[in-house]
C-alpha cells in the first residue's frame, strides 16, 4: 500500500501550482459571498490531508481494487437516483436536478467524485485488456461499462458532466492504443450525427428532448439567439461579460465597493460557483485572467508530462486522465462565462466554491503526484 520514494522525484512544482490556483479561489470566494468562505478553506484544508495521503498510496495497490471501485461509484449514484424508476433514497433537488446526497446533514455531489473514479477504474481494465481493445467484444464490454454510470448522471439531470465524463472516456482509451482505424470511423459516423441531431433539436416543436430536459435546450437555443434572450435565459452571461470587461487591465480592485460593479450589484447568481471567473476578471482584470488560465495550463501540462514518463499504461491513463478533465471542465467554465458555449453547471477547477469539486480535484492530483513517484528514469 505505502512504498518508500525518493523526495527529489515528488511534484512540488504540480503541487505550488495547485496551491496557487485554491489560494486565488478562496480569496475570490471570499469576496463573491464571504459567508462560505471558511467552508472553502475547510475544504482546502481536507483536500491536503486527502492529496498528501493518496500521494503515498501505491496507485498499482489501489487498482487491484478496481470492480469495488466500479460498484463504489454505482452506488454513490443510485442513492442519488435510480433512472428510469424515480426512486431517489437520498438525493436532493437543487436548481432544477437531483444532484446532491444529503446523508446526516451533510450534502456532496457523486458526479463530481465519479469522474474521479471513472479514470481509477478504466486505468486498471484498459491495462488488463490492452491487447485486446480493439476487439468488438471488448469495445462492446467497455461500452456497457462506460454508459451504466453516465447514464445515472444524465438522468439527474447533469448534461455538463455527461460531457465531461465523454470527453475525459475519450483520453482514456485513445491513451490505451485505440485503433486509429476504429477512431477515424466513430469520427467519420460521430461529427455528421451531432451535427444532425443539434440541427433537429433546434427545430420548432421538436419531440426529441423531453420536458424534463427542455431547460437545457432552452440554454442552447438562447446561445444561438443571444439578442432574443439577452433579458431572460442569456442575462447572467451578458452581465458575466460586462463584469469582465470592466475590468480591463488591473480590475476594480479586491473587495472593492464601487457602486458600478456587476458583482456588488448581484446581477450575477451563483457568482461564487459557475461563475467566479467573471469575479476575477471585475476584480483583478486581464492580468488576474489570464494569471488563472496560466495555472490551468500548468496543471493540465505537468499532469500530461507526468504520463509521458509513467512506468506503465495505467499510471499514464490516470495522470492524462485527471490533466484532461482538470484543462476540459476549466475550458468549458471559461467558454460560459465569457459567453463563447452555452451556459452549464461546471465548476472551475480549485477556485470556484464547493467541497465535493474541490476535495475531489485534490485526490486527483494525489494519484498523479504517486505515478510520478514512481516514473521511470529519464
Amino acid at each position: 500500500m505505502f512504498k518508500q520514494y525518493r523526495l527529489r522525484d515528488y511534484r512540488f512544482r504540480l503541487v505550488f501550482y495547485v496551491y496557487a490556483i485554491s489560494i486565488i479561489g478562496v480569496m475570490v470566494i471570499g469576496s463573491a459571498r464571504k459567508s462560505v468562505q471558511s467552508q472553502q478553506i475547510v475544504g482546502l484544508a481536507l483536500g491536503t490531508a486527502a492529496m498528501l495521503v493518496v500521494s503515498l498510496m501505491d496507485y498499482t495497490w489501489v487498482l487491484k481494487f478496481y470492480w469495488l471501485i466500479y460498484v463504489f461509484n454505482l452506488v454513490l449514484l443510485s442513492l442519488v437516483q435510480i433512472p428510469f424508476v424515480n426512486i431517489r433514497p437520498f438525493g436532493v433537488w437543487r436548481n432544477g436536478a437531483y444532484r446532491w446526497l444529503n446523508i446526516g446533514g451533510f450534502q456532496f455531489q457523486p458526479s463530481e467524485l465519479a469522474k474521479l473514479l471513472i479514470i481509477l477504474f478504466f486505468a486498471r481494465f484498459f491495462e488488463k485488456y490492452r491487447e485486446h481493445l480493439n476487439t468488438w467484444k471488448i469495445l462492446a464490454l467497455t461500452a456497457v461499462l462506460f454508459g451504466i454510470p453516465v447514464l445515472y448522471i444524465k438522468e439527474q439531470p447533469d448534461l455538463s458532466t455527461t460531457i465531461s465524463i465523454i470527453v475525459i472516456f475519450l483520453v482514456l482509451i485513445f491513451i490505451a492504443g485505440l485503433s486509429y482505424k476504429i477512431i477515424g470511423a466513430a469520427v467519420a459516423v460521430g461529427v455528421p450525427s451531432v451535427i444532425v441531431f443539434i440541427s433537429l433539436i433546434l427545430q420548432p416543436d421538436q419531440k426529441i428532448i423531453s420536458e424534463d430536459h427542455m431547460y437545457q435546450l432552452n440554454r442552447v437555443i438562447s446561445f444561438f439567439n443571444k439578442e432574443d434572450f439577452a433579458n431572460s435565459l442569456g442575462y447572467q452571461q451578458e452581465y458575466s461579460v460586462m463584469a469582465i470587461g470592466s475590468g480591463q487591465l488591473h480590475g476594480k480592485g479586491y473587495k472593492n465597493n464601487q457602486i458600478s460593479s456587476v458583482k456588488n450589484a448581484n446581477f450575477i447568481a451563483e457568482q461564487q460557483t459557475d461563475f467566479i471567473f467573471a469575479v476575477i476578471g471585475e476584480e483583478f482584470g486581464f492580468v488576474g485572467t489570464c494569471t488563472v488560465i496560466v495555472l490551468i495550463v500548468l496543471i493540465s501540462v505537468e499532469c500530461l508530462l507526468t504520463a509521458k514518463r509513467a512506468k506503465d499504461i495505467a499510471g499514464a491513463i490516470i495522470a492524462a486522465g485527471i490533466g484532461s478533465m482538470i484543462g476540459f471542465q476549466a475550458f468549458i467554465n471559461i467558454g460560459v462565462v465569457t459567453y463563447l458555449l452555452p451556459n452549464t453547471g461546471l465548476p472551475l477547477p480549485f477556485v470556484s466554491y464547493g467541497l465535493t469539486s474541490l476535495v475531489s480535484s485534490f485526490i486527483g492530483i494525489g494519484f498523479v503526484l504517486n505515478v510520478g513517484l514512481q516514473c521511470r528514469e529519464k
